[in-house]
């Protein structure tokens, strides 16, 4: 191994202000991807959260009356995407906040701290395929429930209210659909950061 070559002050400066700069990045696509992350997150799963609530409340109340006129078939799978599809959007939000460290450790003063460049890119190459997956799993979940409540629009007669109360679009069915729609959202506008992050730490 060859001994390590100062660096002079111009050069030292010029290297602490390109870190500086990444940092800055870092810290700030960090900070972003948290906030939407968990603030998406968190609010497809209250909704998820409603509508498991309520086609358990009403499968009970169905099997007292020996009906299955509360219950809405077909939106089992929705709810198993939507899951997922949430599950990976706390590991993309996990990945966010190794970021931030990153950002930290590039404000250290010793350089051996500084977290190595292919580290950074690798984590981020992880959220841009984890934004892909979850993106796939709303996909499937949103079109698993909107499937479902278009069946029900087309099929619902004059009168369906009074002789067939299977056949009404619920709210807790819509709650279904949004929970999807806005998990997809939050997964597409993180694969967009970690993709303009990894092009722009190439050209560094």
């Amino acid at each position: 191994m060859q001994p390590h070559t100062p660096l002079s002050a111009a050069e030292d400066d010029s290297l602490a202000h390109k870190l500086g700069q990444i940092g800055r990045i870092l810290r700030l696509i960090g900070w972003a991807g948290i906030a939407t992350q968990l603030g998406l997150g968190i609010a497809a799963g209250v909704l998820l959260l409603f509508a498991i609530a309520g086609r358990n409340f009403n499968s009970a109340i169905s099997a007292q009356e020996n009906n299955t006129a509360g219950t809405t078939p077909g939106l089992g799978i929705a709810t198993f995407w939507a899951v997922c599809a949430i599950a990976v959007l706390l590991y993309t939000a996990f990945l966010a906040f190794r970021q931030l460290l990153f950002a930290r450790r590039l404000r250290h003063a010793n350089h051996d701290r500084h977290p190595k460049k292919s580290d950074v890119i690798q984590v981020l190459k992880l959220g841009i395929i984890a934004g892909f997956i979850g993106m796939a799993f709303s996909i499937l979940g949103g079109g698993s429930a909107l499937g479902v409540l278009l069946s029900k629009a087309i099929s619902q007669p004059q009168g369906v209210a009074i002789y067939d109360p299977t056949r009404i679009i619920r709210p807790l069915d819509v709650f279904l659909a949004m929970a999807n729609m806005i998990t997809m959202t939050a997964h597409f506008l993180g694969t967009i950061a970690s993709v303009a992050t990894v092009n722009w730490l190439h050209r560094q």
